[in-house]
Order: C-alpha cells, then structure tokens, then sequence
C-alpha cells in the first residue's frame, strides 16, 4: 500500500492562491467591498470610485462635507477597513 498526503480543501486552495499571486489581489478587493460596511449606506451612496493603488485606498466621494469629514477620520478608517478585511492591506486612505 502507499501512503497518502489527505490535505484540506482550504489548506490546498490558500496555497494555489498563495503560489498564483492571487493574495495580494483578493485581499485589496475585500478592502474595497468593506468600504460600504465600515461606513454606513448613507456614505456608500456619495462614493463614486474605490480603487487601491501603492497600498493606498483612494476613493471619491461627491459630497464636499462628507469629503472633508470623512478625511479627517482616515486613520480610523484605514484600521477599520483592515481589521474588516482580515490584514494590513492598506496603510492610507485619500479621499477625492
């Protein structure tokens, strides 16, 4: 008889996304999706554009007050969406 290496299904599954270089990607697009979690839906409905550029979330919010309160919360911000997303993915947020 031969012995058998039995894995789990999500022990294989995180190493072929670990060897793809697929991590990095999917971790940046659960920041994204939380935006609207750690936020509220009332500031999910101002935000225009999210994308993640140098471990830096930018996003575009099209009401001037909110921008400007939401700037001055960018370091809650940054540990909220990273604590929701599982890692440290994000070191800032620029809001535009």
């Amino acid at each position: 008889m031969f012995k058998r290496d039995v894995k789990a299904l999500g022990d294989v599954l995180r190493q072929f996304i670990r060897n793809e270089g697929l991590e990095t990607p999917l971790l940046q697009k659960r920041v994204v999706d939380a935006w609207e979690k750690v936020t509220g839906r009332v500031v999910a409905q101002y935000t225009a554009e999210k994308f993640i550029k140098n471990q830096v979330l930018f996003v575009k919010i099209t009401n001037p007050a909110l921008r400007q309160d939401l700037s001055m919360m960018r370091s809650q911000l940054v540990r909220r969406l990273n604590e929701s997303a599982g890692g440290s993915i994000i070191s800032d947020v620029k809001i535009y």
